[in-house]
């Protein structure tokens, strides 16, 4: 795949489109925007273009259309997968500045925001008149809404409360040769037509580019408790999972972790963790709009855990509490990162194959000679596989051989099971070479086929999703 370079006319051109000062040339001031949080993963893009607006986007995709030049539209950099990384050079779109909140209308409880927007900002604004936006990633206080969308983030509270699509409504969006659509709106039903922003939600950037949404809102749980389970093995608390839906209760959050998961997000805060000595941990969430039902749902847990094995039981009902527990299992990729040289694997099972999958991707490991780290939505079957580097890897080469063998392998067991190869982070650059393990020959023609109908000449964030 090649494509045109950016040249000095072009340049000129996205200065007067949208002012001199938000087109960046300088090497320095395009690093930030040659990477995401994919480890050992960056491109550096030819130019960086910071959007303010619709008529901005608009204006830089005719333009880039015009010179055949690939465009990477781009949120808060946060992604797992290199879905942000430039590696065809070009544009960089960024809509860093595109970040206000449009509207809150609390009586229809819809949100209207760009695609800026961090996630976190959202959840307070909406808290302020006693509404809830639901979707919660770990990065929550980095990430922007437009991200979420174009991934389909999930997070920690989409078992109860389902993933970013759940909570989108309505979207505008720029295609590559600058026409603006709107697509739903506040309506809570419309079967007019084809359901054209389902389509880009979860696109990565591929498609379209959002700069509008209009998000759901629910009522504000006023209360919110946390438990703490520790297990003997981890193997044991997958077990715990399924005991938790028997007693009848769906919980806001449900995650697990591994000890060595606990261990790295407590060094990276420098602080303990309860029960650091075990396992495997259970973190448990229940909110509602009622303090002694949430007391008594908790309680029916609790015993349900320690039935099938919990070593004990620590209920958090303090607000510092649940924070400091909150805390480090939301930092652990962090501390992964910070601490290690490793690839995240984001697998999702149906629920009740959790256990065997915790189990095979310890086999998987032991194979290969990697340390398996895991942790995350047990509650939603979404585990996140950590394979980390041991000493048995002692060249840059060797590694990257048992890397893509091991993430495969992993990728394989999620499948056998009735999984799927990404759960919430996408495909991205580091997933697309599995993307055939997941989808028919036929099921892949089709995708590249929509692909095609939004952005013929394939300048919209090439070179992912597809291998």
């Amino acid at each position: 795949m090649s494509f045109k370079p950016v040249d000095d006319g072009l340049v000129r051109r996205l200065c007067e489109a949208v002012g001199e000062p938000y087109v960046l040339t300088d090497p320095d001031d395009k690093e930030p925007y040659s990477h995401d949080e994919t480890q050992n993963l960056s491109a550096t893009p030819e130019v960086v273009v910071r959007a303010g607006s619709t008529e901005d986007v608009s204006a830089v995709l005719r333009l880039a259309r015009s010179a055949g030049v690939p465009v990477t539209a781009r949120g808060a950099g946060t992604g797992k997968h290199g879905a942000a990384v430039p590696v065809h050079g070009g544009i960089v779109l960024s809509l860093e500045r595109f970040n206000k909140i449009i509207e809150i209308d609390r009586e229809n409880s819809f949100a209207v925001v760009e695609p800026g927007v961090i996630t976190e900002t959202l959840q307070d604004a909406a808290a302020e008149v006693g509404l809830f936006y639901a979707p919660d990633p770990a990065s929550k206080g980095s990430c922007h809404l437009g991200g979420n969308i174009q991934t389909n983030a999930g997070g920690m509270r989409a078992v109860k409360y389902g993933v970013t699509a759940d909570h989108v409504y309505g979207l505008t969006f720029v295609l590559p040769d600058g026409r603006v659509i709107e697509a739903g709106g506040k309506n809570r039903k419309d079967s007019s037509g084809y359901n054209l922003h389902r389509l880009i939600i979860g696109s990565e950037g591929t498609l379209a580019v959002v700069t509008r949404a209009i998000l759901k809102l629910l009522p504000l749980p006023r209360h919110r408790s946390i438990l703490l389970a520790p297990f003997p093995t981890l193997e044991r608390a997958a077990q715990g999972v399924n005991a938790v839906f028997w007693t009848g209760i769906t919980p806001s959050a449900l995650e697990i972790m591994d000890r060595r998961s606990i261990e790295f997000g407590a060094r990276l805060k420098e602080k303990k963790f309860p029960f650091m000595e075990a396992e495997a941990h259970m973190l448990v969430e229940v909110d509602g709009r009622e303090e002694d039902r949430v007391a008594r749902d908790l309680e029916k847990i609790g015993e349900a855990l320690v039935h099938v094995g919990a070593i004990d039981v620590l209920l958090a009902t303090e607000r510092r509490k649940q924070e400091e527990l909150w805390e480090i299992r939301r930092v652990i990729a962090d501390a992964l990162k910070t601490f290690t040289t490793y690839r995240g694997v984001d697998t999702v099972v149906p629920r009740a194959s959790i256990t065997t999958l915790v189990t095979r991707a310890r086999e998987v490991g032991e194979k290969h000679g990697l340390e398996v780290v895991s942790f995350g939505h047990a509650g939603d079957g979404n585990l996140h596989v950590n394979l980390l580097r041991t000493a048995a890897q002692a060249t840059d080469e060797e590694w990257e051989v048992t890397l893509q063998a091991a993430h495969e392998d992993v990728v394989k067991a999620a499948i056998s099971l009735g999984g799927s190869i990404s759960g919430e982070h996408g495909i991205g650059l580091t997933e697309r070479h599995h993307l055939h393990l997941r989808h028919s020959k036929e099921a892949i023609e089709l995708m590249r086929n929509l692909k095609k109908v939004f952005d013929p000449d394939g300048l919209l964030n090439p070179g992912k999703v597809f291998p």
